[in-house]
């Protein structure tokens, strides 16, 4: 396939998925699943899904959403009385109005149950009201971990098929050894290899992968030489 036509399937996107055949499953996130898989058997109704930026909280929760019905909530505010006897889904919720979150909670467990997602502990998050200090403080938590190999691999993969490119196989064995264990340096990469490759009229290979890197390393001790 020549790079003309491959640009022109670049442009394409494919609409997001939050089906389970599509999330990448491995032991840092088993416990997580196992969690959302106990609702409507939720202590208190409530689960707090917590985990890395980019780590798959947003897939499972609105995955677990799309199967119950529930009503999908802005952390800024909501009408209580459009949720009652629902199920609830707040994500970001330490952003979350502390009064919304309060009432939440206290009506979950005789609700279809609620949702909160955050990158931190409820313990951290913030909470001027003592009542609430002490919900959060007790919420029951499911945590997905770091990236192991299985989700790195997996993602990088997921980033690559998005764009609809299809690099040699030794890229992914060679950027997993070198790059940040993160999901956000996962999209990264496949961005840079992407626009490097159209911009040279190259396919993404090895070589150019470690082009890349090797850039991207000339530039940061660059920086740390400078006084």
């Amino acid at each position: 396939m020549s790079r003309s036509v491959q640009q022109l399937r670049l442009k394409l996107r494919r609409p997001a998925s939050f089906a389970r055949d599509d999330f990448i499953f491995s032991e840092t996130n088993a416990d997580a699943i196992r969690a959302l898989d106990a609702w409507p058997a939720w202590h208190g109704g409530c689960l707090a899904l917590i985990g890395p930026e980019g780590g798959g909280k947003t897939h499972l929760a609105m995955g677990w959403a799309e199967r119950t019905g529930a009503l999908v909530l802005e952390p800024g505010g909501a009408d209580l009385t459009a949720v009652r006897g629902r199920p609830v889904l707040v994500e970001d919720a330490s952003a979350a109005d502390g009064d919304l979150l309060f009432h939440l909670i206290n009506m979950a467990g005789a609700g279809g149950g609620l949702l909160l997602t955050d990158r931190g502990h409820p313990r951290t998050w913030p909470a001027t009201l003592p009542d609430l200090r002490s919900r959060l403080n007790a919420l029951p938590t499911a945590e997905i971990g770091e990236p192991d190999d299985a989700v790195l691999e997996g993602v990088l993969r997921k980033f690559f098929r998005d764009r609809h490119i299809r690099p040699a196989e030794d890229v992914y064995p060679y950027l997993m050894r070198r790059i940040e264990r993160s999901v956000r340096m996962a999209r990264d990469i496949v961005k840079r290899l992407d626009d490097a490759a159209d911009a040279e009229q190259r396919e993404i290979t090895r070589a150019l992968a470690r082009q890349i890197l090797e850039s991207e390393e000339e530039t940061l001790n660059l920086f740390e030489q400078r006084p």
